[in-house]
């Protein structure tokens, strides 16, 4: 017995002083490691032009479909905003060359990497606020930190994974419709947005719906991408999506910043599995 106590007690000793280990060292250092790991995915959203407190430089990006050449046009990036686009639509009833240019004084701001880079901002804020002299006490506030940097990483990464569904009179309301000179004619729609490593643009041709119309009126909901045949109402009239176009461009540093996320959740995930092993032992081991 007294062999066996013994034993328990150098075993808890030594499970002592390497969750202490834990705690002091390697906390530390897999917190340094997230903070170079996401300063490298904040710099890709700043990509500044002349120095770090530069404008962002302009990038163009060509869009293009496998399955459509009806749109076809060219795209400048600046940050988190659309500078500049330049896009020409092949009407296919006559097929008619339309073109669409930005008003010059005009930029569109993509909430979505706004809110990505935001959320990666204040999970540098968290880890930064937790410095090499901090000295942690418990593994359960290991693990409240991970939680809380780990949460605000998977909203950066949803917000560039999962575009926001919008109605068809929420796309006809959005100052987008107004970025451009001349105006948009009245039967498109143009929508904007990051679906993970793309920038994607679609537009939706429209046609009114006759009074007398024998369809059965049924307006559509929310969705990233309406189909032919929705519907919608605007203004005093009734309006249907005859054709839908859409092309994207890939951005690449878009992609790295997922992949910097993707590594970020995996080394957070990490660490709390090391902190739980021991929490588990501290919980059903007697002392």
């Amino acid at each position: 017995m007294a062999t066996a106590m013994a034993a328990t007690a150098a075993e808890r000793t030594v499970l002592e002083e390497e969750f202490r280990w834990l705690l002091h060292a390697e906390v530390h250092a897999v917190l340094r490691q997230l903070q170079d790991i996401l300063k490298e995915a904040s710099l890709r959203f700043t990509l500044p032009g002349s120095g770090t407190e530069g404008p962002a430089k302009q990038e163009n990006f060509i869009l293009g479909s496998c399955g459509t050449d009806q749109v076809k046009g060219v795209l400048t990036l600046q940050g988190d905003a659309l500078s500049q686009a330049d896009v020409n639509l092949k009407m296919p009833r006559n097929n008619q060359l339309l073109h669409l240019a930005f008003r010059e004084d005009k930029q569109w701001k993509l909430q979505q990497i706004q809110d990505a880079r935001n959320h990666v901002s204040q999970a540098i804020y968290l880890l930064a606020n937790r410095d090499e002299n901090y000295q942690f006490k418990t593994g359960a506030e290991v693990l409240k930190l991970m939680d809380a940097v780990m949460l605000q990483l998977t909203r950066a990464r949803n917000r560039l994974t999962t575009p926001a569904t919008l109605t068809l009179p929420e796309i006809a309301a959005s100052g987008l419709t107004r970025m451009f000179a001349p105006s948009l004619p009245p039967d498109l729609l143009v929508n904007v947005y990051i679906n993970l490593n793309k920038l994607c643009l679609t537009v939706y041709q429209l046609h009114a719906l006759q009074p007398n119309s024998t369809k059965n009126f049924r307006p559509a909901g929310g969705s990233v991408l309406h189909s032919p045949g929705a519907m919608f109402e605007w203004g005093a009239q009734r309006l249907e999506v005859s054709h839908v176009h859409k092309v994207e461009c890939v951005v690449p540093w878009l992609n790295d910043a997922l992949v910097y996320f993707t590594v970020s959740l995996q080394l957070c995930q990490q660490l709390k599995d090391k902190i739980s092993v021991f929490s588990s032992y501290w919980s059903y081991r007697p002392f």
